[in-house]
């Protein structure tokens, strides 16, 4: 770990042990602490930062919170071995089997779906010009951990049962052919980071100032047809992204 200057309040009344948290989760995420290694102690954070010991225990605690770190009885506070998951986004991008563990898969579990107007650019992005869409929330686990949070739509008239499809079967791929469609491609993807909204923290079970990223994909039909806008939010700290690069002819 490097030295860093004193952690001061924000004007905008961030408190003092959000951005201590957030320094550690970078530490964390960043190879600079590994799993099993000792936090430093209260005292030596509280120094660090230039707060006091209160500020640096509520940082350490939202960590455990999130699972990044453990309290161990008379030995101190350590980063725990929770494996960082690589889900690799290619031509033919399969999350269920990308960020599941060997031997299981990662499944999709449904909040709610509804039938609407598409917003304009979901509508272009997907051809609908004056159809309807099918706009399903879902989350997705693998492990026992909170992996990502999506936001799907699809065309209702080409697939109008796709939500159903989704419940039963907790596998997008699988949803599809059930629908009658057995292979899809995927046509772009672009990649962004933020900080998590309140309901994504409290759906992907993480702490203040977690970070999330963010893809917005499009997959077709082999022959180009759109088939489906997905927006992804990912927990940071428990998955990485491998765009694979298309090999050329």
């Amino acid at each position: 770990m490097t030295d860093r200057a004193p952690v001061a309040r924000s004007g905008s009344g961030y408190s003092a042990w959000r951005l201590i948290a957030e320094e550690l989760r970078l530490d964390i995420d960043g190879g600079r602490l590994h799993a099993g290694d000792r936090l430093p102690t209260e005292n030596v954070l509280a120094e660090r930062f230039g707060v006091n010991r209160h500020t640096a225990r509520q940082a350490i605690a939202a960590l455990a919170e999130e699972g990044l770190v453990e309290s161990r009885r008379g030995s101190g506070t350590f980063v725990t071995g929770h494996a960082v998951r690589l889900h690799r986004i290619g031509l033919r991008t399969r999350m269920t089997s990308s960020l599941g563990d060997e031997g299981a898969s990662a499944t999709i579990h449904v909040l709610n779906s509804v039938v609407e107007d598409a917003p304009s650019d979901v509508a272009r992005r997907l051809g609908l010009e004056f159809r309807r869409a099918v706009r399903v929330e879902t989350t997705r686990s693998a492990g026992g951990q909170q992996i990502s949070v999506s936001t799907h739509w699809f065309d209702l008239e080409r697939l109008p049962d796709i939500a159903t499809a989704l419940r039963r079967t907790g596998s997008v791929t699988a949803a599809l052919r059930a629908s009658g469609i057995d292979d899809y491609v995927r046509a772009s993807t672009v990649v962004g980071a933020r900080h998590a909204t309140a309901s994504e923290s409290e759906l992907l079970l993480l702490g203040p100032g977690a970070i999330v990223l963010v893809t917005e994909a499009l997959d077709t039909l082999p022959d180009g047809v759109p088939l489906q806008y997905l927006i992804t939010r990912f927990a940071a700290q428990r998955v990485r992204l491998d765009i694979e690069h298309a090999r050329p002819d």
